[in-house]
C-alpha cells in the first residue's frame, strides 16, 4: 500500500471541547481518511498487541503543550514516514485489524451513514448487477453478494474483483484503479463519480482460467471479458485469426474462443495510454502494457513497433514520483490539488545484466495503478511459491481480533465483524451501549461522550494529488534478493 500524508485541516471543538488537526491520509494515490493523531497512535497500539512478535516501526512522541504551526507539520512527515513503513510491511498490509481500521476511518471521514441501498456492478459487456449491500461494506462483501446474483459457485468468487473504469472522452474505457478491501465500493466509486464498479478478473497468471473454465457461469464471465479486451484491441488479432473468432462468437462457442486468445501474446495484460519513457532514449512515446509477469513498452518507429520487455522478477525496486514546478517530489508527499497531474511517474530500477542496474521511468498520471499492478504480480508469485491458492489467501480466511476504534471526536468502540462498518452510523450523542445486528453481523458499540460533535465537513479531495516538495520516497524492494539466478 502506498500511504501519504500530503496535508492537514483543522477541527473543533471535539466533545472535550478542544480543537484538533485532522492529518489527510491517501491510500494509492487516492484521498482515503482524515484522522487525529490519538487515533493513528490507538492503531499503532492495537498492532502492537495483536502482532507481539513484529517489531513496529517507531511512533512519533506525543507532546504535553499544544503544537505550533512548526510542529504540526514535522509531525505530519513523521506520521508520514511511519505510515509509509507500516505499508511497506507485507504481514502488516495483511492485518485484518488494519483493513478495519482503515474501513471505518474511510466512513468516517465520508460522513457516511449504514444503510441498505442497490449498488450496480457491471459487467465488461456493460451488462449491469444491481447488488443489495450496505453503504459500508467492504469490497469482498460486495463482491461475494454481486457473485452470488449471478449463481456464479462460491469457490469461484476470489477468482475475480472489483474495479473502477471509466469511460474516456473517445469511447474507449479506462481501468482506474482496483478495489481492495479495506474500501467500501459504495463509497470510493462516490470519489469517482465518472467511473463504473465492473467485475474482472483478479489474477496475472493464465493457468487459473482453466478452473474457471470447468463451471458454465465461470467460464462465461471470463469469455464476457476475453470478448471486451478483443474488441477494444486490448489482445491484439491477426485479420485471419479476427474471423475465425468472430465465427465462434456468432456460434457461441465460448471456450474454443477463450482458449485461441489465451495463447496470444497480450492476453491477460492490462493497457495504458501512450505515455513519456526515458528509455531506449528520453522523451520517448511508447505504449505501457503489464501482464504476462513483465512490464512491456510498445514503441512506433515509422510503420514498425518495437516490443521492449522488462521482467518483474527482475525489477529490484521501484517507486511513485512526480515532477512539480521543476522538481522532484515524492509519491509520500502530496497536498490538496483536486485536478489530476500529469506529473507523476513510475521509476523502476532494472537489472539489465549480470551486475549492472539501471533506472527507467514511465511518465503516467497512471503511474500508481501500474504500481499496484506490479505490486499484485508479485504478491501472485510469492504466494504461488508458498503454494498458497486464491481462495486461501483472501482477506477474510484470517481470525479477526476485536479493534477498538476511536473517532474523531473522541468517543470509541468495538468492531467484532470486519466485514462491515455498521456500527459508526448507530452511534447516539448520549452514552449508550448497544448490541446491533446488520446482515447477520453482531458488533457492540460503546459511546463515552454525551456531547454533540461538531462535524466540521471535510474539504473535497478527488482521486489525484499535488505533490510537496521532497525527495524521500518508499521503495519497493520485495523481489530484491532475485538477481542472477533469473538471467
Amino acid at each position: 500500500m502506498h500511504f501519504s500524508i500530503p496535508d492537514t485541516q483543522e477541527f473543533g471543538p471535539d466533545n472535550a471541547g478542544s480543537s484538533f488537526t485532522g492529518f489527510n491520509i491517501h491510500i494509492n494515490g487516492s484521498f482515503h481518511c482524515c484522522l487525529r493523531y490519538k487515533q493513528l497512535h490507538s492503531l499503532h497500539e492495537q498492532l502492537k498487541r495483536s502482532l507481539p512478535t513484529l517489531v513496529l516501526p517507531s511512533f512519533p512522541p506525543k507532546k504535553l503543550l499544544p503544537l505550533t504551526p512548526g510542529q504540526i507539520e514535522q509531525r505530519r512527515i513523521s506520521l508520514e514516514r511511519y505510515i509509509q513503513l507500516v505499508g511497506q510491511d507485507p504481514v502488516l498490509c495483511r492485518s485484518e485489524l488494519l483493513r478495519a481500521f482503515l474501513l471505518n476511518a474511510q466512513q468516517e471521514s465520508s460522513f457516511t451513514e449504514c444503510r441498505e441501498v442497490s449498488v450496480d456492478v457491471f459487467l465488461m459487456n456493460g451488462y449491469r448487477i444491481q447488488t443489495k449491500a450496505f453503504t459500508t461494506d467492504c469490497s469482498s462483501k460486495v463482491l461475494e453478494k454481486a457473485c452470488a446474483f449471478i449463481d456464479l459457485p462460491k469457490e469461484y468468487t476470489y477468482y475475480f474483483s472489483l474495479y473502477l473504469v471509466r469511460k474516456e472522452s473517445n469511447g474507449d474505457i479506462a481501468i482506474t484503479k482496483k478495489l481492495m478491501d479495506f474500501e467500501a465500493p459504495y463509497i470510493s466509486q462516490k470519489q469517482w463519480e465518472d467511473c463504473k464498479i465492473v467485475i474482472r478478473t483478479s489474477y496475472w497468471d493464465a493457468n487459473y482460467d482453466l478452473e474457471l473454465m470447468r463451471d458454465r457461469i465461470a467460464l462465461n464471465l471470463l469469455y464476457i471479458q476475453v470478448l471486451s479486451d478483443v474488441e477494444r484491441g486490448w489482445i491484439i488479432t491477426t485479420r485471419d485469426l479476427a474471423e475465425q473468432l468472430t465465427d465462434l462468437q456468432a456460434r457461441g462457442n465460448k471456450r474454443e474462443y477463450v482458449e485461441i486468445v489465451r495463447k496470444l501474446p497480450l492476453y491477460g495484460c492490462l493497457q495504458f495510454p501512450r505515455v513519456c519513457v526515458d528509455y531506449p532514449q528520453p522523451n520517448t512515446l511508447a505504449t505501457v502494457i503489464i501482464g504476462n509477469r513483465e512490464l512491456n513498452l510498445l514503441t512506433n518507429y515509422g510503420k514498425k513497433i518495437q516490443e521492449t520487455k522488462f521482467k518483474v522478477t527482475r525489477i529490484r525496486c521501484w517507486r511513485v514520483t512526480t515532477i512539480h514546478n521543476n522538481e522532484e517530489i515524492s509519491s509520500n508527499s502530496s497536498s490538496e490539488s483536486r485536478e489530476p497531474s500529469n506529473n507523476l511517474e513510475l521509476s523502476f530500477e532494472y537489472l539489465m545484466a549480470k551486475n549492472q542496474l539501471k533506472w527507467i521511468t514511465v511518465y503516467s498520471e497512471q503511474s500508481m495503478l501500474m504500481s499496484v499492478c506490479l505490486q499484485s504480480i508479485v504478491d501472485e508469485l510469492l504466494n504461488q511459491k508458498n503454494g498458497s491458492d486464491i481462495n486461501n489467501i483472501q482477506t477474510h480466511q484470517a481470525e479477526f481480533a476485536r479493534l477498538s476504534y476511536i473517532r474523531r471526536d473522541g468517543s470509541n468502540y468495538c468492531i467484532t465483524d470486519s466485514s462491515s462498518t455498521d456500527t459508526l452510523s448507530s452511534i447516539s450523542d448520549s452514552n449508550s451501549t448497544s448490541n446491533q445486528s446488520n446482515n447477520g453481523s453482531s458488533t457492540t458499540t460503546t459511546t463515552n461522550n454525551g456531547t454533540s460533535f461538531i462535524r466540521r465537513k471535510l474539504k473535497e479531495f478527488n482521486t489525484t494529488v499535488r505533490f510537496k516538495n521532497g525527495k524521500d520516497s518508499v521503495h519497493n524492494e520485495a523481489f530484491e534478493w532475485i538477481g542472477d539466478d533469473d538471467l
